[in-house]
């Protein structure tokens, strides 16, 4: 029986504890949450540095040192996936260097430059909006750090354009090896929805080796995690997308949402990958 590898995602960039007291910023709280996803069924923690004192995100590299080295001690079975996002507006060798100073067995690859927003759905407001710059230079560069670091992508398709982008590096070579990992991302203003359309438009792109997961921000996180584990997916959940459970109440942690996703995946027939199994399910290089 097929397993599913699910990911915490644990704070984010733009999610904070105004938002939701639970969300991580010193060392101390990103390794206590990481054990208690571990413990609820996750085999990947995603990570963004956070300022202890001011919980703003940030690629200082002593302070992300501080966090991911607290993880590893509190949970090293886990497998850890840096961003390469950090924050808005920092040059691609801020954005790479956390990588080089901890190498993590993944990290994000974004694949398009894009209107990147977050909306209150009550009145569709706009809350908080930048542009996500991701330029073909930038993406060559970060490919060429990541393939040196025997670091593996974790590829994020927020439109239909990313998945063309990635398949034009590729063909230009000196990229990375297959089988590649999509990570599909709905419900960011700026990218596509979760919709029956949108979902199956992603599948039908993916090539047949690739493994893919599915990423949901607020309401998308229920419906695209469902879907992903009937249909033979990966689930990521976490506090950096959705601030609250499947019942609408506000989550105690990701650990939470993991609980949940554990709950759907044997509810649609398939069990849980150990860290282990979610290497070798991933092809996660040996270093």
């Amino acid at each position: 029986m097929d397993k599913v590898v699910i990911t915490a995602a644990l704070c984010g960039a733009g999610t904070f504890k105004w938002n939701n007291e639970n969300v991580p910023y010193v060392p101390e709280e990103f390794a206590a949450e990481a054990r208690k996803c571990y413990e609820a069924g996750a085999a990947i923690v995603h990570i963004h540095g956070r300022d202890p004192e001011t919980g703003m995100p940030t690629p200082d590299l002593a302070i992300t040192k501080r966090i991911i080295d607290a993880v590893r001690d509190a949970a090293p079975e886990l497998i850890i996936n840096m961003s390469t996002a950090i924050a808005p507006g920092l040059d691609p060798e801020s954005r790479i260097k956390p990588i080089h100073d901890n190498l993590p067995e993944l990290a994000s690859f974004n694949s398009a430059t894009m209107n990147f927003a977050l909306v209150d759905h009550k009145d569709n407001s706009i809350i908080t909006e930048i542009v996500f710059e991701n330029t073909f230079s930038t993406m060559r560069f970060f490919a060429d750090s990541l393939i040196e670091l025997k670091v593996k992508p974790e590829i994020e398709l927020y439109d239909f354009g990313g998945f063309y982008n990635i398949q034009l590096l590729n063909e230009q070579g000196n990229f990375f090896d297959p089988p590649h990992h999509y990570q599909l991302v709905f419900g960011v203003a700026g990218g596509v929805p979760f919709t029956p359309m949108t979902f199956s438009a992603f599948l039908s792109l993916l090539p047949p080796e690739a493994t893919w997961s599915v990423c949901g921000v607020g309401r998308e996180q229920i419906r695209a995690g469902m879907c992903a584990a009937a249909l033979g997916g990966h689930v990521r959940v976490g506090l950096e997308d959705n601030t609250r459970t499947e019942a609408g109440e506000m989550a105690k942690g990701s650990y939470e949402q993991v609980a949940w996703a554990v709950r759907i995946v044997k509810a649609a027939g398939r069990e849980i990958a150990t860290p282990a199994e979610a290497r070798a399910i991933l092809s996660l290089p040996t270093k």
